[in-house]
């Protein structure tokens, strides 16, 4: 299992609008075959950067996702929306390995 890590230098003028493309993805990028685990938009310090972070189970699914994705009506309409509304200002993708796993259970007070 890889992860992926999708950090965004967003307009902090059109924090709307990304967050409108993170709903989205939130349908999309399941049904396309990937483990969304979520979208999260600047909330205090940065005004700018932003990360979607999704789970699949290789590159090699993850090729095959990307062509689904490209192909899945909403998946097109939000690229479109995200090109047209320019609030996108930079897009960075950093694939990872989990390296911490087995965790301890948590511990609530």
């Amino acid at each position: 299992m890889i992860t992926c890590v999708i950090e965004y230098e967003i307009d902090p003028y059109k924090r709307a609008a990304f967050a409108a493309y993170s709903r989205t993805w939130g349908e999309a990028i399941p049904r396309c075959g990937a483990d969304l685990i979520g979208y999260f938009a600047p909330h205090e310090g940065s005004a700018t950067r932003a990360y979607g972070i999704y789970s699949i189970e290789s590159l090699a699914a993850y090729e095959a996702y990307r062509a689904r994705l490209a192909d899945d009506p909403a998946g097109r309409r939000n690229y479109e929306f995200a090109r047209t509304e320019r609030f996108i200002l930079k897009e960075n993708r950093t694939f990872l390995t989990l390296a911490s796993a087995p965790h301890a259970p948590a511990v609530r007070p």
